[in-house]
């Protein structure tokens, strides 16, 4: 806790003073061009991670960026989803994974989480996911998936979520009128690579390549 008390009183003292027109200007409301949802990880920093300032990003953060499909039932993430697309009008959402999960590994072998009865419900938006893995390579129902199959399994749960977004009204409205952007990603830890796909997509791609357009005309 003492870390955080400094940290603020640095805040304080000279971050909120360097940034002040900034911050007064975002007092009165916001306008992100980006719905982006990962992971509850204290290791995933959205705004370093993409060079991004207060007011870029409408962040949405849970246990294995889950986005459950829609139903009636009203959730944190189904209210949130609707409003950064309906109300915000973002024109890209980012569903962003990461190595090292740990939600994906209690996904592997989700009948060890009978202790933690909430885990193991929320985890269960991750089923498709683990029954692709399951099924492409012949694991039998009855043993859970294996350890080494883990960074195939983020990758697929990433893809699962963004088909599960597309489930929302809003945002099938918008999709289908052009008007908003799916981008899956993966965020390596250890080396700091993104990988990435499209709601189109069935694999991931390099970052370079997926968006050699825009790096282009950075780079022109």
């Amino acid at each position: 806790m003492d870390k955080i008390i400094k940290g603020l009183l640095n805040f304080r003292q000279n971050v909120y003073p360097e940034h002040k027109d900034l911050f007064g200007a975002l007092a009165s409301g916001q306008n992100p061009d980006v719905l982006f949802v990962t992971c509850s990880d204290s290791r995933i920093d959205p705004n370093l991670l993409t060079g991004t300032s207060p007011g870029d990003l409408f962040i949405c953060r849970n246990a294995g960026n889950i986005i459950p499909p829609h139903s009636n039932e009203t959730g944190g993430m189904t209210a949130s989803v609707e409003y950064a697309v309906a109300v915000l009008g973002v024109r890209h959402i980012i569903i962003c994974g990461h190595t090292d999960c740990g939600a994906i590994k209690g996904a592997l072998d989700i009948n060890a989480l009978d202790g933690l009865p909430h885990v193991k419900e929320w985890l269960s938006h991750c089923r498709s996911a683990m029954e692709i893995v399951r099924e492409r390579h012949g694991i039998p129902h009855n043993t859970c998936v294996g350890h080494e199959h883990l960074n195939e399994a983020i990758e697929e749960n990433v893809l699962q979520q963004v088909q599960h977004i597309r489930t929302h009204p809003a945002v099938a409205a918008k999709l289908a009128t052009g008007k908003v952007d799916i981008h899956g990603w993966i965020y390596n830890i250890k080396t700091g690579d993104v990988r990435c796909c499209n709601y189109q997509d069935t694999e991931f791609h390099d970052f370079d390549e997926q968006y050699a357009d825009v790096i282009r005309a950075f780079t022109d």
